[in-house]
């Protein structure tokens, strides 16, 4: 499998469970606006659309089945994207809460954390005046005394009953060193096969810095664990670090994630009115370095999926 001509990935994150509604007037929220915005998502671009469910009255994170039904149909219905469901919901859901509605669906690709951490935007909320609704500040400001379980037992768990069970494979998220030796130790055990997809996240306080030095040094400790042949990288870039650290995964022969989820905004100062723009910003400068965009159906095949037909919803 030589990886240097492959196309490029574009995974989009629509909404995510860490950005509240004060932060933007345009963070998807209700099950109406999710859909909207990753079908327009795939439309720009994205192969891949990672989905998160909200409260639609308050527009919280949830774990809801009944929530994520009202929107992650209508995606499959009106695009060929791989639907991708977070197994990582928010810090403050339960392994339970956050397995809840992957297991009824058993989607193609579930995102899958590699460790616990300190996961935290808490300085975020000193920027913020005026708050829309009573739960998002103390949301925002208790990140700074929880911790984001992932453990060794969770990890096997929902490799089992996804993974084993259902035929899902899965994003691993890697916000740090460790966890990439977390992920070969789980390969070393039999546990994980590939092809792997590893998405390595930089930029999050808690997780490791978005230099350009630790983007290589993942990307080598990668090589040296997996074997490039057997995995492919991706990169996500939190916040304003989006856009460049995506452009360097390509320019190193990896994929890319965008979205509302990992970053509010577009260019410095300005917020995106969609992760469709950030997908056709993002496409854009790919193409203009001469890279070739992946469709859904070529990155199944790239990851080894089991095809949109064989889901539950």
């Amino acid at each position: 499998m030589k990886h240097a001509k492959d196309k490029v990935i574009i995974t989009c994150a629509v909404t995510g469970g860490v950005h509240t509604p004060s932060m933007s007037p345009y963070l998807p929220l209700t099950p109406e606006q999710i859909a909207a915005d990753a079908i327009a998502a795939s439309e720009a671009g994205a192969a891949i659309l990672h989905l998160h469910a909200r409260d639609p009255i308050d527009g919280s994170p949830t774990p809801d089945p009944n929530v994520f039904r009202q929107f992650v149909p209508q995606i499959k219905a009106a695009t060929d994207a791989v639907i991708n469901i977070t197994t990582g919901g928010s810090t403050r859901m339960s392994l339970e809460e956050r397995l809840a509605y992957p297991l009824m669906a058993q989607p193609e690709m579930c995102s899958l954390n590699m460790g616990s951490m300190n996961f935290s935007i808490h300085p975020a909320a000193e920027k913020i005046q005026q708050w829309k609704h009573g739960w998002e500040k103390p949301y925002i400001e208790g990140m700074e005394d929880l911790i984001f379980r992932n453990t060794f037992k969770d990890i096997k768990h929902i490799l089992r009953v996804l993974g084993d069970e259902h035929g899902t494979r899965f994003e691993f998220e890697c916000y740090d060193l460790g966890h990439l030796y977390n992920l070969a130790h789980f390969v070393n055990e039999g546990l994980i096969k590939g092809p792997l997809f590893i998405q390595c996240i930089f930029g999050i306080l808690g997780g490791m810095g978005p230099d350009p030095e630790n983007l290589v040094h993942m990307r080598t400790t990668a090589d040296r664990l997996f074997g490039r042949e057997n995995y492919r990288f991706s990169v996500l870039g939190a916040g304003r670090h989006q856009m460049p650290l995506s452009t360097m995964s390509a320019l190193l022969g990896g994929n890319i994630r965008v979205g509302l989820e990992d970053s509010l905004f577009l260019g410095k100062g300005q917020l995106a009115s969609s992760s469709a723009d950030q997908v056709l910003k993002m496409r854009r400068i790919l193409e203009e370095l001469s890279f070739d965009i992946a469709t859904p159906d070529e990155a199944r095949a790239m990851l080894g999926l089991k095809g949109r037909h064989a889901v539950g919803f």
